[in-house]
């Protein structure tokens, strides 16, 4: 963690637009800045998107769409709520939301990790997956909409649940619809008519309750939560029954 405690700068972003905002973070990033806060954050787009530096940005604001998209490096903490795209084709990194997040979530994601408090929305997790030794890691605290790791090809998606009444199921339908690779956890409970064809259900093998203890404890810490009490719950793996589920869709 000390790579991120050296000189800090605080920009205002009120009324800035997102262009001349980035060009700030970029000149500032150059400067050697280890840490820039920017408060009054309203909506600007592509925050963190072409910084590949060890920086860290704490946001205090709504940040717009594609909030580290295309990230290499950076670690962004946002205090409230990110909007669509968080994370697109992120390479490394990390996105910490103190809040929710909404749709398409860490589309196409390679590498790097988010962290979620609260809900998500549509399409979280489509199409992540890995690239050389990268495996992209999404950590959902609440619950999602339909199309949760849709066409996943790689990477862990967890989902908690931790708002959902004791007996109460995930709302979410055709979870994993065209999963092909990577792996879903999820904490609570499905119906089996909420899954895509293409996945399959079992319970996880001590290598994966390891694989799954880290990511949760490393949520618990970002958000004060009690890791042992989140993990006392029953877990299910979901995973890709086929490598390719559409190729003879496409076979001659």
């Amino acid at each position: 963690m000390g790579r991120w405690r050296n000189s800090t700068a605080k920009i205002d972003a009120a009324g800035i637009y997102y262009r001349e905002l980035n060009a700030k973070l970029r000149g500032v990033v150059s400067n050697g800045t280890k840490k820039i806060e920017l408060h009054n954050i309203h909506g600007q787009r592509y925050i963190g998107t072409d910084l590949d530096k060890p920086v860290e940005l704490e946001i205090f604001g709504t940040p717009g769409n594609d909030l580290g998209a295309f990230m290499n490096g950076p670690r962004i903490i946002v205090h409230g709520n990110a909007q669509d795209g968080c994370g697109n084709t992120m390479d490394s990194g990390e996105i910490i939301i103190h809040g929710h997040a909404g749709d398409i979530v860490g589309l196409s994601a390679r590498g790097g990790k988010i962290f979620v408090r609260d809900d998500v929305g549509y399409r979280a997790g489509i199409h992540m997956k890995e690239y050389q030794d990268k495996k992209p890691v999404l950590v959902i605290g609440g619950t999602a909409q339909d199309f949760l790791g849709e066409y996943m090809a790689g990477g862990i998606l967890i989902l908690l649940g931790l708002n959902l009444a004791e007996g109460e199921h995930h709302k979410s339908r055709f979870i994993g619809t065209g999963m092909h690779g990577g792996v879903i956890y999820l904490r609570g409970n499905v119906e089996n008519y909420q899954l895509g064809k293409e996945v399959g259900v079992t319970d996880l093998d001590e290598e994966e309750r390891h694989i799954l203890k880290q990511y949760v404890d490393e949520f618990a810490e970002h958000f004060n939560y009690q890791p042992d009490e989140i993990l006392d719950q029953e877990f299910l793996e979901l995973y890709p029954r086929w490598l390719r589920p559409y190729g003879r869709l496409y076979a001659y």
